[in-house]
């Protein structure tokens, strides 16, 4: 009453579609279903093993182009917090210059040294104690002057200082010259790149 009848179903064809030349489509669009199956894929992989074995692979290849990266100054490969053009010029100006910070660690380790040393002599112990105070205190003033030639390096040549370009500067300042990553790539008393 309501549906077609049997026969009109049968006799009414599905539109075929032809192949055209004009870039047209020449299939039916798939069902929902067929296009999540085409594109499901395995949340853990079948051979354990070999993806495994794959991705030690990868690791191993990033870290040897960010070693290289490091020790060229190549920054493509070098991590996100060495990158960009003030970051370089930071590294290039603390690398120029001769820092104090840079054997405060060693300072530190010959005080705790002697400090031990010296436990019952209380007198040399505090004259010890204020000797490491001052080397604190240089430490600070020469990072300080630091930072202000950086900020004035920066404006002059880039017309602003990108945020943590300073302290990023001051962290490498306290390492030692050598074991700085990435490696100084100005000699001390060279211009900054």
């Amino acid at each position: 009453m309501f549906g077609r009848k049997k026969d009109e179903a049968a006799s009414v064809e599905a539109p075929t579609e032809t192949t055209t030349t004009d870039g047209k489509k020449n299939a039916p669009t798939p069902k929902r279903k067929a296009q999540q199956a085409n594109n499901q894929r395995p949340l853990v992989p079948t051979d354990r093993k070999l993806a495994r074995e794959a991705a030690r692979t990868q690791r191993v290849e990033a870290q040897n182009r960010m070693r290289l990266a490091n020790e060229t100054g190549d920054e493509r490969f070098m991590a996100l917090r060495d990158r960009g053009d003030q970051k370089r010029f930071a590294r290039d100006f603390v690398d120029r210059r001769f820092m104090i910070g840079e054997y405060l660690m060693f300072a530190v380790f010959g005080f705790l040294i002697l400090s031990f040393a010296t436990t019952r002599n209380v007198q040399l112990s505090m004259i010890i104690t204020f000797a490491l105070w001052i080397l604190v205190g240089l430490v600070f003033v020469d990072s300080f002057i630091m930072t202000r030639g950086l900020k004035k390096g920066l404006v002059a040549r880039y017309g602003s200082v990108e945020r943590g370009t300073t302290w990023y500067a001051v962290m490498r300042g306290m390492q030692f010259r050598k074991m700085r990553l990435p490696k100084p790539q100005v000699r001390r008393g060279e211009d900054p790149r």
